[in-house]
């Protein structure tokens, strides 16, 4: 039975959903102004944040649910029992312009399931974001999720077309991955993540003759990971992290929590991981991008590497290190204070302007829109001295959750 445009959009955009690498942030705007074209920036749509807190809506969509890798974890591997779709490289160009000309979106999130061979389906895909731009003109976002194994030529293509590349490590560990998805290699994987941040660095130089080199993924590459699939701890999960963001200058790691699906594995478990794990590893993820955090000390101190659902990760650091607090907000440094539970980033560099100019004082916290109640057991100020933490017992009972009362109806 041949399904109408209509249906497979619903059933493609349904299978993209478990991807959650799609984000716009680091791609800057395309002007139409500066140039003729469609869709500058500034059933399948999702939404997703630039850096500045600005919500734009996406086409998310897989080009084919078919795919000829059996990987333990997919709702689309090729032994699933899902109904199957696919769309051709002129359907997903059309679906793409109409939806942005209905102002539904801002640009287009494609994946897709492996079909054939990896440079087969890659070169779709490249082919759609090629007509996209050079045939349409069209400046909206794009990002690609691309084949690791597929050619370097094709991978190469494909920056010179999409604002972002993401490459799926699948899991956190190789290990992880041997036994989940074994058709594909952690090696292969890493090497695709090496060539685009080898292009990405060089389209950033000048080329011999002084001309700027061409653009190539201006919002760099991304990846994700599944957790609580396999026996990973969060303190694993965070490692692989921390070496994929030093090796290969990710812009972005997602972790996207396990859900189980129809006719699994078994050795896959029958349980979803708590979402919460998954927010959990976002805030620490947080840290060790704008907090000046490592991830080997989020976790130092948790029992068996997983970290403290019960409280956000600086926090139950903070706990775990009582002894470097109160800190003086007056003459502490600035990576200090970003360590201090209720700080931010914004709110620390408030913080270091004005007392530029005179001795802070707790309330003064409260002008510049930071809770009082949270930081004042870590900080001391002009006229306030709080006991040290270290003096007090059972600290961690009073920053715990208070319990809440479920209704019997």
């Amino acid at each position: 039975m041949k399904h109408s445009l209509s249906d497979r959009l619903a059933i493609l955009s349904d299978a993209a959903k478990y991807d959650a690498s799609c984000s716009s942030s680091g791609a800057g705007r395309r002007d139409s102004a500066q140039s003729k074209g469609l869709g500058s920036t500034g059933n399948g749509i999702c939404h997703a944040y630039t850096p500045d807190g600005r919500c734009i809506s996406l086409l998310k969509i897989l080009m084919t649910n078919f795919c000829i890798y059996d990987c333990a974890y997919c709702i689309n591997r090729s032994s699933s029992n899902v109904q199957r779709a696919r769309f051709s490289a002129e359907e997903v160009v059309w679906l793409t312009l109409e939806f942005y000309r209905r102002n539904y979106i801002e640009g287009l999130f494609l994946s897709s399931g492996i079909i054939r061979s990896s440079d087969d389906t890659m070169a779709q895909m490249v082919k759609i974001a090629r007509d996209l731009r050079i045939e349409h003109g069209f400046r909206g976002y794009i990002h690609l999720k691309t084949i690791p194994n597929a050619s370097p030529a094709l991978l190469t293509e494909a920056g010179l077309y999409a604002d972002r590349l993401s490459i799926n490590v699948e899991m956190p560990t190789e290990q992880g991955l041997a036994s989940y998805a074994p058709q594909k290699q952690a090696v292969e994987i890493r090497q695709s993540m090496e060539k685009m941040r080898n292009c990405i660095d060089a389209s950033k130089d000048k080329t011999l003759a002084g001309r700027k080199a061409p653009r190539f993924a201006p919002g760099g590459q991304s990846t994700q990971m599944i957790i609580g699939a396999d026996a990973a701890t969060d303190r694993d999960i965070l490692e692989s992290s921390s070496l994929l963001y030093g090796g290969y200058k990710l812009r972005r790691v997602y972790y996207s929590a396990f859900s189980p699906i129809p006719d699994a594995s078994a050795l896959l478990p029958v349980k979803a991981p708590p979402l919460l794990r998954e927010h959990r590893l976002y805030q620490a993820d947080w840290l060790f991008r704008f907090y000046g955090f490592q991830f080997s000390e989020i976790t130092a101190s948790q029992p068996e590497g997983m970290l403290d659902l019960d409280l956000d990760p600086k926090l139950a650091w903070a706990l775990a290190n009582r002894a470097m607090f109160p800190v003086d907000l007056n003459r502490a440094s600035r990576e200090m204070l970003l360590r201090v539970p209720g700080l931010g980033v914004k709110s620390v560099k408030a913080v270091l302007a004005a007392r530029r100019y005179r001795q802070l004082r707790l309330e003064d916290l409260a002008k510049l829109n930071v809770s009082v109640r949270k930081v004042k057991p870590f900080l001391q100020a002009v006229g306030w001295s709080p006991t040290r933490l270290s003096d007090q017992h059972n600290i961690r009972q009073l920053f715990l959750p208070q319990p809440q009362q479920l209704s019997l109806l």
